[in-house]
């Protein structure tokens, strides 16, 4: 059995902190983890941020309700759900995500969760697992499933380490210069081929 573990943010939905920088004005939250290597480093920037700027998690949850999944995205996950078993691996929280996984019909979504005060103010975050996408990979290559793995950004290669095949999805140029291993799809269609032929080598393994 083939899973296919995708990246959510940029993958199926916008970034949602991008969203959340221009519904606010505050261009320092457009930075993600194309940006910022060390998703340790990128969160307090972004917690510290929230603080500074008197942002709560309802201020944040009315600009998800707004998002709608990327062109395309829906109709792409529901064929690779007719083919492979679909996990979402996320670095956003369930917080953010749960509201906008009913626009991609529920898929499976591992991710990790805030901490909120009494006012609804974001004060720190809980990892559900250090590295969560990687260490995935590795527990489901445990229980014997191969898998192909599908990201945009500096945290997705980690997983594609781990995983049997890795495929990139319209990242950016410096991660495609940096890791030129990995094929490289910037639509739907092309990532679909990707995944076939991924496939392919995988059950030759």
């Amino acid at each position: 059995m083939i899973i296919a573990c995708l990246d959510l943010e940029g993958v199926l939905l916008p970034e949602i902190w991008i969203n959340v920088a221009e519904k606010t004005g505050i261009p320092e939250l457009r930075l993600t983890t194309r940006d910022i290597k060390d998703y340790g480093e990128l969160m307090q920037h972004r917690l510290k941020i929230l603080k500074d700027k008197n942002i709560s998690l309802k201020h944040i949850k009315d600009v998800i309700h707004t998002i709608e999944p990327l062109p395309g995205a829906f109709d792409f996950l529901k064929k690779l759900q007719e083919r492979f078993q679909i996990i979402i691996l996320s670095d956003t929280f369930f917080q953010f995500a749960m509201p906008l996984m009913k626009k991609l019909n529920y898929p499976t979504l591992f991710c990790h969760d805030l901490i909120t005060d009494d006012q609804g103010f974001i004060i720190n975050y809980k990892l559900r697992l250090k590295e969560l996408k990687m260490n995935s990979i590795i527990k489901l290559k445990e229980l014997n499933f191969q898998v192909i793995a599908c990201g945009d950004s500096y945290n997705d290669v980690t997983m594609f380490s781990k995983a049997d095949k890795g495929i990139l999805f319209n990242p950016p140029p410096s991660i495609i210069e940096e890791f030129p291993q990995y094929p490289v799809a910037l639509d739907y269609n092309s990532l679909w081929e990707e995944f076939l032929k991924a496939e392919k080598e995988v059950k030759k393994i």
